[in-house]
């Protein structure tokens, strides 16, 4: 094609991608790319006015290619500059510009149609509807006739235009998806071979698609038989439905050479000889089995074929467009799978007595196979496989049996025997796993999983149900709702007073061990699992002719021992740990009036076969977290010993990864979540990797009856407090600090050898407090704390005094990133100077008000402040120093979320009741309490007093510091020497 762009001449090539190439000439020699593109769009939009299009070397030539989408729009409306005119002397120009036009207003205005060619070859092309007016004055003809204007090019560039103007986004696609499904059928081109002859016509197909409204008064429509009074066999026949009355059905008749026969209304005939021969094209490529001696459905179906029908080609049909009529029933009995039920015996669980159930005690039954409302005898089903059919009449209903799932049935039943009954671990896990809704294998959700893993899950599909008798399901329920339980009266010889909740727990305990079913104590620390436990201990104690074994961390062995003797000093406890410790006869006789043995983990295992040979009456793992590694020799040794009863003690059952839940049960109720590896699969790979929400639904549904968490936020156990983290701050002391702290003890040494009596105590207790204060700050001892106000407002000076504290240092820092983060906190601080010190520095540092209360705050004052603080708009101060005698008890400040202790006080007690004015009632957020200590000095000597398991009794490390001044001298070096390590 060519024209003249004043003296230049346009030439045109269309691929058959639809893009056209576009070059030019002039006085006989090629327009080079750039220049060309310059001059032909200089008006042209879409194309960025040509700097978006790119060109390529053809031969000698340098084309411009101007893309499919944007063909037709071009050269519908030719935007040249003036100086351009086109030549009109040749066919194929004044049939681009006659084309062009109307092909671009069909696809803006929707007239055009699926490309059914194109769809039997698995592609969505558009072409153009012939049958729209716009397009009634082509003379397609023509097309043919240039080499370069092909009715390829063209209609690719329509198809393109197309696109563009109606699926160019995601959701016109999604639409499109939406109401033409068939357009996108993954299998679209699976059963039709490129060259095998049209199933339909072109009308056809699309009024199968829904494009275009079917004119026939009738629908096609394959109807399944299934045998009756008159017939025997199964029958596949192709009928007309009416439109206007569906219940009128028109059989007719099929030949292979594409015609029809049988008794239709007149005016139906046209339609019939139409689509006919796409009938028989059709059901040959779907149903090959169905001809023969030249008709199509003549002849009757075998079971076989009727199942293959109803369970595959019906689908094929359905996906090719057909109508498919299957028998009413047939949806119903797709869902009626035989059930396999084992019937619990009616005694099983029942009875008063105290003795032993257990998870390994057998259980009778009776076999029971349901199919829809149907009960069978063993006898009965036996008779059902013995037909080896798939579809059978059972007392009027029709089923199906599937005879991989029949195999599976009869497997399962041969695999126990009813003589011996099923272990109350089986029946669990069943009625457990049959409350929730049946699992549905998505082999989708395994994807990257092992061939091992498909196995495992295809064995898994018939699930055994239980039905239980009325002791068994009572048991269930319980154990679901510990809150139900009847309480048991807490043993007189307690020691305590049990919160509701821990009442509970102990009930909870004690109702478990009635059955032999292991329990996990999972509340929250600091929720009193130790109580619980010892109150369980007390209960059982009159009938237990065995001592009970507790297994804990060394670390925590002294604080059993405590808290045995605090809470229940009746019982006899015997420590089996150290050097010491017995084995043989010797520990036969040390049992004996014996309640309850301690011991480690690391003597555990040490001692593996010393405790082997007992019965534990209980056998009680504190931190039971200890055993997470199911393959290590300490959880091993454990699992081995035997015990009536098995007790988990943790707040952590999981710390990290699910087969430490595993471990703990194994360990609790051996075998109940089957083998590791049989755990792995079926549990921990699908929720660790997949976060399958229904294996999670599942795990939850096994292990909640034999877990009781409780967390401190629960409502029922009315604490309704966050946690509180406690950490100590170590600190070195400065320079300057340091040569200070060591001058007054050598001072104090110095007159010790002199003084006596109370001048003696009195210089103890004075260098006592001066050391203290030298930890704090060294402004304390110098007489300069006056000057620490006037300090703190200059940047320079306060840095000065903050630099000559380490602790004064730490403090700002903390401070200054809690409140960056919008937290709020309480300083306590024993001195009154070092009080006015740190409200001082801490206010100018952070440019906002500091509250300060010490004992001289009027009491005006003080309900001022703490009403401030409190305040529920938060626009109240967010730091408040307080004296620690002052401020530490009677107060509300829990709109303050962190705790800091700038120095140390002599009794816990103290310290604990000051930080429980911000970790109280009513506290919303985590509360974390900051101790700070000064290393190598007094402050660290006292708190590893407080912290050690010292014989130190409450009355001497107390509020009062009367008792160091009743130390000898070396005593006191030994107290107050600073540490040179540090």
């Amino acid at each position: 094609m060519s024209t003249k762009l004043h003296e230049m001449t346009l030439c045109m090539s269309l691929t058959d991608s639809g893009d056209a190439l576009l070059w030019g000439f002039k006085d006989g020699r090629d327009v080079s790319g750039d220049h060309f593109r310059k001059l032909v769009f200089t008006w042209h939009e879409p194309s960025l006015y040509g700097t978006l299009l790119e060109t390529q070397q053809a031969g000698e030539l340098v084309v411009t290619i101007l893309p499919a989408e944007q063909v037709l729009g071009f050269f519908a409306e030719p935007n040249f500059m003036e100086i351009v005119s086109w030549d009109m002397g040749t066919e194929a120009a004044n049939m681009m510009l006659h084309v062009a036009p109307l092909l671009q207003d069909a696809a803006k205005k929707g007239l055009y149609i699926p490309s059914y060619e194109d769809f039997r070859n698995g592609r969505l092309v558009w072409t153009w509807d012939r049958n729209g007016e716009i397009l009634a004055d082509i003379d397609w003809s023509v097309l043919g006739k240039t080499d370069d204007l092909g009715e390829a090019g063209l209609r690719a560039a329509f198809s393109a235009a197309v696109v563009e103007a109606h699926y160019s986004n995601e959701t016109a696609m999604a639409d499109l998806r939406r109401d033409y499904p068939a357009l996108f059928a993954a299998n679209r081109k699976a059963n039709i071979a490129d060259d095998s002859p049209a199933a339909f016509t072109e009308n056809e197909w699309l009024s199968a698609m829904g494009w275009r409204p079917d004119l026939a008064p009738f629908r096609p429509a394959l109807q399944l038989l299934e045998p009756d009074e008159l017939e025997e066999d199964w029958r596949l026949r192709l009928v007309l439905q009416d439109k206007q009355d569906s219940t009128l059905l028109t059989p007719i008749r099929l030949h292979v050479d594409g015609t029809a026969s049988g008794q239709w209304a007149s005016e139906w005939t046209p339609h019939v000889v139409e689509r006919a021969p796409g009938w028989v094209t059709r059901l040959l490529e779907a149903l090959p089995r169905m001809a023969d001696d030249g008709e199509l459905l003549a002849h009757p179906m075998s079971d076989d074929s009727a199942w293959t029908f109803l369970t595959k080609d019906s689908r094929i049909l359905l996906e090719d467009g057909w109508n498919v009529m299957l028998p009413a029933w047939w949806e119903a009995a797709a869902k009626r799978k035989p059930r396999l039920s084992a019937k619990v015996a009616a005694e099983a669980g029942g009875g008063k007595s105290e003795s032993l159930f257990g998870m390994n005690s057998l259980v009778n039954f009776d076999w029971r196979i349901a199919i829809g409302d149907s009960e069978l005898s063993e006898a009965e089903f036996n008779s059902l496989l013995t037909r080896n059919e798939r579809l059978v009449r059972f007392r009027g209903q029709w089923i199906y049996l599937d005879p991989a799932f029949l195999d599976q049935i009869r497997r399962l039943m041969d695999s126990i025997d009813p003589a011996e009954g099923l272990s109350l671990q089986d029946i669990f896990q069943l009625h457990l796993l049959s409350e929730l809704e049946r699992e549905k294998v998505n082999a989708s959700s395994w994807d990257g999983e092992s061939q091992e893993e498909l196995d495992y899950e295809e064995e898994a599909r018939l699930q055994l149900e239980v039905e239980l008798n009325t002791h068994l399901l009572k048991l269930v329920r319980q154990l679901g709702q510990p809150s139900d339980l009847e309480q048991i009266p807490v043993p007189a010889g307690l020691r305590a007073e049990l919160r509701g909740y821990q009442h509970q727990g102990f009930t909870w305990l004690t109702y478990l061990r009635k059955f032999g079913l292991g329990a996990c104590l999972a509340d929250d620390m600091g929720l009193g699992k130790t109580v619980q436990f010892i109150t369980y201990l007390l209960h059982h104690k009159p009938v237990s002719e065995q001592p009970a074994l507790l297994i804990c961390p060394t670390s925590v062995l002294g604080n059993w021992q405590k808290e045995l003797a605090r809470f229940a000093p009746e019982l006899t406890v015997m420590l089996h740990y150290g050097k010491g410790r017995l084995g043989g006869a010797a520990l036969d006789d040390a049992l004996q009036g014996v309640d309850i043995v301690l011991t480690s983990y690391t003597t555990a295992l040490m001692d593996q076969e010393t405790l082997q040979p007992y019965m534990w009456s209980s056998l009680c793992l504190d931190e039971a977290q200890n055993i997470k590694n199911a393959q290590n020799k300490q959880s091993s040794a454990i699992r081995s010993l035997n015990a009536v009863h098995r007790i988990a003690l943790t707040g952590t059952p999981i710390e990290n990864r699910l087969s430490e839940l595993w471990s703990i049960y194994d360990f609790l109720n051996p075998g109940y979540l089957g083998n590791q590896r049989g755990f792995q699969v079926r549990f921990a790979n699908p929720i660790e990797k997949h976060q399958d929400a229904e294996r999670t639904a599942q795990l939850q549904q096994l292990v909640k009856p034999f877990m009781l968490r409780r967390k401190k936020k629960d409502p029922a156990i009315q604490l309704d407090l966050p946690d509180k983290l406690e950490m100590k701050v170590y600190i070195n002391l400065t320079a300057e600090q340091g040569a200070m702290y060591e001058q007054t003890v050598k001072d104090l040494m110095e007159r010790m050898k002199k003084l006596e009596g109370m001048e003696r105590k009195g210089a103890i207790l004075g260098a006592l407090t001066q050391l203290k204060q030298l930890c704090d700050h060294p402004m304390l001892l110098t007489k300069e704390a006056e000057q620490a106000e006037e300090m703190a407002q200059s940047e320079d000076s306060r840095a000065e005094l903050v630099l000559r504290s380490a602790k004064l240092e730490r403090l700002v820092a903390m401070v200054d990133e809690l409140r960056d983060e919008g937290d709020s906190c309480l300083i306590f601080t024993q001195y009154v100077g070092m009080g006015r010190m740190l409200a001082s520095v801490l206010s100018a540092q952070r440019g906002e008000p500091v509250f300060y209360l010490n004992g001289s705050t009027p009491k005006q004052e003080r309900d001022r402040m703490i009403e401030r603080f409190q305040a529920a708009d938060g626009e109240g101060p967010s730091i408040f120093v307080l004296s620690l005698k002052a401020g530490g008890v009677g107060l509300n400040l829990t709109a303050a979320n962190h705790v800091f202790h700038f120095d140390r006080w002599w009794n816990p007690a103290v310290e604990n009741q000051a930080t429980d004015r911000a970790y109280r009632m009513g506290q919303t957020r985590n509360v974390q309490v900051h101790k700070f200590i000064s290393l190598g000095t007094l402050e660290e000597r006292i708190d590893e007093m407080l912290e050690s398991k010292m014989s130190l009794s409450e009355n001497v490390i107390s509020s009062s510091e009367g008792w160091i001044t009743e130390m000898s001298n070396d005593e006191l070096q030994d107290l107050f020497t600073l540490r040179k390590s540090w």
